[in-house]
């Protein structure tokens, strides 16, 4: 139990309270509080010597930033890697749609972007081209393998208005494996290059005869074998006969995926081994049909018609074409610009018009 203080030990206390160097190092205390409020920042809160705020050291009312509004929101990509819209309030105007430009500068893009940015634009393309589909008119494999051979070097509309008569005298592998060459160059003489196409057609119509039973085999190991046959030919036939995904690669394939930046090789196997690393092997097939429309319609060779690409906001190569919106759609092909299609026999499904046959105009 603490003794009471005396009166004496009070006093001496408060004797010592009152010295000379007591009282400097209280006014130095003091001055040294006062020069540390001054020098904090505005809006700090300085504690008094007993520990409690201070009334000039109390904070001034400040509206709170907003907690949903990051700082760099302005220049942050969303999940597609397509910049905030709102940082460009008039982007894809100049496009005729409203949609900001996805892209980013050249080179700056990641790997995992240009995935989103390329699975992006498969499904809009899917939006635009839902009717999609190989523009060879076929009936069985065998027409179908055929159909592709004679495209090499043609459109496939001529080889559609070829392909009638041809296939009305041949409808077997074992018909026209017993063909004579020059009439069947006579037949296939609109498609160009008849002389190979004629030894091609022969040539792999016998290999059927003679190693697969008079069938197309569904396979890629067999039907590169064939006279004529490469890897294009083969996934055209497997994916739209026999419902094997496989990705063509046709110029209009290779145009386009370079383009887009989808790859820089310009080897069609080693182009088509990098477009399969990005997307789905379920979605190679109609991959390949909506790239290949795509570049038929819109996105042609000599000059595009950027300016009424419904994908623009997503390629890095646009203005390689004509960007003027009226312009542009005078550019574009097929049921796009409002003419006839490839096909004789279209899919119930196209919206465009069927092509006419073969001297009909």
């Amino acid at each position: 139990m603490a003794s009471p203080k005396t009166p004496r030990a009070a006093a001496r206390k408060s004797a010592v309270a009152q010295t000379p160097a007591a009282k400097a190092a209280g006014t130095e205390k003091s001055a040294a509080g006062a020069s540390a409020e001054a020098a904090a920042p505005k809006g700090t809160t300085r504690k008094s010597a007993a520990g409690k705020p201070t009334a000039a050291a109390m904070p001034t009312t400040k509206k709170k930033p907003d907690a949903k509004k990051k700082p760099d929101a302005k220049n942050r990509p969303d999940a597609e890697g397509k910049p905030d819209a709102k940082s460009k309030p008039d982007a894809g105007k100049e496009y005729g749609r409203k949609k900001s430009r996805a892209v980013p500068a050249a080179g700056s893009e990641s790997r995992l972007a240009m995935v989103r940015r390329a699975r992006r634009i498969n499904r809009e393309l899917a939006d635009v081209y839902p009717y999609a589909h190989p523009e060879l008119d076929f009936r069985n494999p065998f027409q179908l393998l055929v159909a592709t051979v004679l495209s090499a070097q043609t459109t496939d509309l001529r080889v559609n208005q070829t392909t009638p008569a041809l296939f009305a005298r041949y409808p077997a592998p074992e018909d026209m494996a017993a063909a004579v060459p020059e009439e069947v160059e006579e037949l296939i003489r609109p498609t160009g290059f008849f002389r190979a196409k004629a030894k091609s057609l022969i040539g792999l119509s016998k290999a059927l005869r003679d190693d697969f039973g008079g069938e197309v085999p569904g396979r890629l190991e067999d039907l590169v074998t064939l006279p004529g046959v490469g890897r294009k030919t083969a996934f055209v036939v497997l994916g739209n006969a026999f419902g094997v995904p496989g990705i063509t690669v046709d110029t209009h394939f290779m145009r386009l995926a370079r383009r887009w930046k989808w790859t820089e090789q310009e080897d069609p196997v080693k182009i088509e081994a990098e477009v399969a690393g990005i997307f789905p092997k379920s979605e190679w097939t109609m991959l390949s049909h909506r790239v290949i429309f795509h570049g038929r319609r819109i996105c042609h060779a000599r000059k595009p018609a950027c300016g009424a690409c419904p994908i623009a906001h997503l390629c890095p190569s646009y203005g390689e074409g004509e960007t003027d919106p009226e312009r542009a759609r005078k550019l574009l092909k097929y049921e796009m610009g409002g003419f006839p299609g490839q096909r004789l026999n279209p899919p119930p499904d196209y919206p465009g018009k069927p092509a006419a046959p073969l001297g009909a105009g």
